[in-house]
């Protein structure tokens, strides 16, 4: 059976053009499902986890909607919003603007916080067909009056879960009685928890549904693994991984912003090449490591999760949880940063006492055993064994020995968990998986 390509789809020769230049050949299963839905002019609700080809799903027939459509700009107020929760996102979105309408005579935009607003003003005040904007500095600007949202013919909502779990619900329900009645509305989300749907039945009027993976699986195609190892020994364990030459492009994450400092510190003074961003970083300094890290000038880049969203890096080989997340979305977001675009993957997570309670809840959620790694210098045969109590009772734990300074085990009388990465098998080993683990010994429980 012969492959779709972008060719058999019903794309203007502008946008082949620019496809072909690009490199772009084959469709992703959401591309393929959603631009004729989008054509077509229906709403649309996507559910798609990261690095599954969304952002061109609906950049590409948003464009040639738009261009088909042409008219006269005017002053303040564009034709379509793109709005989504990070200023790393929002970037990589207008990039893929410029990128797939470079043929086109259409003109777009992009406004955040973070950084003076007179470039975005003036961009603004000259007209554009297309804005992309996070919600804090689209907000600033309606109430300056530098922008209106009347004349907005398409709204695309992206990362919906990411905008709920940053707070900017309330930003969001502010911004939408500000839309004409009449919009093609496009409504993408990886997760669709119910406060999302409430938000969703909203905003769409009969919309087609599109969903490429199930709701909080992993993609199929990165190798998972989990280390058990004492809190102490994390950034040792993650030097010893660092010696292998496969872990080219690696992207670590961790849960505070101090965290990311400090693993940078230390990878620094082992001659690593790396750089962090989180929210304490000027908006210069995190494009600049992003691009750093995009054009192989540092190996590691060091991120807690509101900053990562939005990077869309080809050829991320590893990624790395120095902590695990407590919410297991966050988790099969982390992990979707590789095998981006059908690519090949690993992610690797580092795992203490405390945090197996966390991996419980993702193998849960996933429905999937992440293997376990007992073949590494630093593995902790305490932790494999100690108990899995409850998130909350684990996250209580954690935040305590944070304010202290040290660490501490979970409190006692939990759930007895062996092997197996803490999922539901019991104790004991398994031998010898077939995939590459850079010359480590992968156990799993029988």
């Amino acid at each position: 059976m012969t492959s779709t390509k972008f060719t058999d789809l019903p794309l203007v020769a502008p946008l082949q053009f620019a496809l072909k230049e690009t490199g772009y050949e084959t469709p992703t299963p959401i591309q393929l499902a959603a631009i004729p839905i989008i054509l077509e002019g229906h709403d649309l609700l996507g559910i798609a986890q990261t690095g599954t080809g969304k952002t061109a799903a609906f950049c590409l027939p948003l464009l040639q909607n738009l261009a088909k459509n042409h008219k006269r700009l005017e002053s303040k107020c564009p034709r379509a919003l793109i709005l989504t929760p990070t200023r790393e996102l929002a970037i990589q979105i207008h990039k893929s603007l410029e990128t797939y309408g470079s043929h086109l005579k259409l003109k777009h935009a992009v406004i955040f916080g973070g950084v003076g607003q007179g470039p975005q003003v003036k961009a603004l005040q000259a007209g554009v067909d297309i804005l992309v904007a996070t919600p804090g500095r689209l907000l600033d600007l309606i109430e300056q009056k530098y922008l209106r949202l009347d004349k907005i013919e398409a709204f695309i909502l992206d990362e919906a879960d990411r905008m709920l779990d940053m707070g900017f619900m309330p930003d969001i329900k502010r911004i939408l009685p500000m839309l004409p009645k009449k919009t093609h509305n496009l409504f993408f989300s990886a997760t669709m928890p119910s406060e999302i749907q409430k938000l969703a039945q909203s905003i769409l009027n009969n919309p087609k549904k599109v969903e490429v993976t199930p709701v909080a699986t992993t993609a199929e195609k990165i190798v998972q693994s989990v280390y058990f190892v004492e809190k102490k020994e994390k950034l040792n364990l993650l030097l010893h991984l660092l010696k292998s030459n496969e872990l080219f492009k690696v992207l670590v994450f961790v849960e505070m912003k101090h965290g990311a400092n400090r693993v940078v510190e230390k990878l620094e003074k082992n001659r690593v090449l790396a750089a962090a961003i989180h929210g304490d970083k000027s908006q210069n300094a995190r494009q600049r490591a992003i691009e750093d890290f995009r054009n192989d000038k540092i190996r590691v880049l060091v991120a807690t999760d509101i900053a990562s969203r939005g990077i869309d890096i080809d050829g991320i080989t590893h990624v790395i949880n120095l902590e695990l997340p407590h919410l297991p979305e966050n988790y099969v977001h982390r992990i979707g940063r590789t095998a981006r675009a059908g690519a090949e993957g690993i992610a690797i997570s580092f795992c203490t006492a405390e945090e197996k309670s966390y991996l419980f809840a993702i193998e849960k959620t996933t429905r999937q055993k992440i293997e376990v790694v007992t073949d590494q210098p630093y593995h902790a045969a305490e932790v494999e064994k100690a108990a899995v109590v409850s998130v909350g009772k684990a996250k209580a734990a954690i935040e305590a020995a944070r304010k202290s300074g040290g660490g501490r085990r979970p409190p006692r009388g939990g759930r007895p968990q062996g092997g197996g990465g803490g999922g539901a098998g019991g104790p004991g080993k398994k031998s010898g998986g077939s995939k590459r683990r850079f010359g480590f010994q992968k156990n799993k429980s029988k």
